[in-house]
């Protein structure tokens, strides 16, 4: 605590704002320390010992001239050095005036980007997708499909292969036409295999259909294969892919906005790793399954072989690995398989999606 006492004052002058003029004062300090009276003539100002600053002397004669916090125009000029020992909060940094208003100011800021990012990307994304070419659908799941190959490949400069064995080939499109005989597609399906031990399958936009090789490797019968085939087909039928392209590079360019580049390259790889990982809301989960279900029946294949699949690597790779981490945004994975076993008709007469020797031939795709 500063002592109480007199102050020397002599030269000091007091500056009202209102007049050039100074007016001579005398200074003390408070009992307490904690305020520096300046009396006038007529009356007596306390400025508390905290709020008081130097102004920066340009003159260069090492004159002090002070000025209260939250006063604008006041100033206390004086030349004695004893003063400014006195007060010892002269060279602090005072804070930002205003600065409740601009945390308000900053808070607003915040949810009104996250406002963009969580309601009106989304809401914009689902409007914009029915209107989007299937041209320019194709291109952005080109340009996606590459990325992928790319970022997933161990070597920099080759892509990841696709799955190329041709009568492994044959079987895949052999099960893809089994699937689609009912149905009218409004864009043709592109469908390939990634060489890639990832227990994984995924939609992307433009009518892309992508297996890993791990996923066909873990599947125990075509039928399993086949009702994730009809699941992602839903996507692509719903173009789920496309709206969260959509929704992923409207909050890209929002973020953008504030922290920099994500623009060209960095976009569509941002999109790549979404898509291989989508997490489509739960409803668009829940409609793939119904869409699976019914492409199942009508192909004479029971449903059930979905929820056999997910429960057989469940219990394999616990919920956090293989192709239950792909389904970790989906509705709870028990609730999926037993909502496949009862999508299932006992009484439908089932036929084989392929034959051995067909089925063999997919296994041995990548070989």
């Amino acid at each position: 605590m500063i002592g109480a006492g007199r102050l020397d004052a002599t030269g000091a002058a007091y500056f009202d704002g209102d007049s050039p003029i100074g007016q001579p004062v005398g200074l003390r300090l408070s009992e307490d320390g904690q305020t520096l009276l300046i009396e006038l003539a007529d009356r007596v100002i306390a400025w508390q010992v905290t709020d008081v600053r130097s102004i920066d002397d340009f003159a260069g004669k090492g004159d002090s001239m002070l000025r209260m916090r939250r006063d604008p125009v006041a100033r206390l000029f004086t030349p004695n050095p004893f003063v400014r020992r006195a007060l010892p909060h002269l060279t602090r940094r005072a804070p930002p005036a205003g600065r409740g208003r601009l945390a308000m100011w900053a808070g607003a800021a915040v949810c009104a980007v996250f406002v963009q990012i969580a309601v009106l990307v989304p809401f914009l994304a689902d409007q914009l997708a029915d209107y989007i070419p299937l041209k320019g659908e194709r291109a952005l799941g080109d340009a996606t499909f590459e990325q992928i190959k790319s970022a997933l490949a161990d070597n920099e400069y080759l892509p990841l292969q696709t799955c190329e064995n041709a009568e492994g080939l044959a079987a895949l499109t052999q099960m893809q036409n089994k699937l689609t005989a009912s149905l009218e597609l409004e864009q043709e399906l592109r469908v390939f295999v990634l060489d890639h031990p990832m227990i994984n399958a995924f939609a992307l936009p433009g009518g892309y259909v992508v297996f890993f090789r791990g996923l066909i490797e873990a599947a125990q019968a075509p039928e399993e294969v086949a009702a994730v085939f009809g699941h992602e087909i839903g996507h692509v039928v719903s173009r789920d892919p496309t709206r969260h392209a959509l929704r992923s590079a409207g909050s890209i360019g929002v973020l953008g906005l504030m922290f920099g580049d994500f623009a060209g390259g960095a976009v569509v790889l941002f999109l790549a790793e979404r898509l291989i990982d989508a997490q489509y809301s739960q409803g668009a989960e829940a409609a793939a399954d119904t869409f699976a279900y019914d492409v199942l029946h009508d192909a004479q294949i029971e449903p059930a072989a979905l929820g056999d699949m997910f429960q057989r690597l469940k219990d394999e790779h616990g919920e956090t690995e293989g192709i239950v981490a792909h389904f970790l945004s989906h509705p709870s994975l028990d609730a999926r398989i037993q909502a496949a076993r009862d999508a299932s008709d006992r009484d439908t007469q089932v036929a084989p999606v392929l034959d051995a020797e067909a089925w063999a031939a997919l296994q041995n795709i990548c070989k």
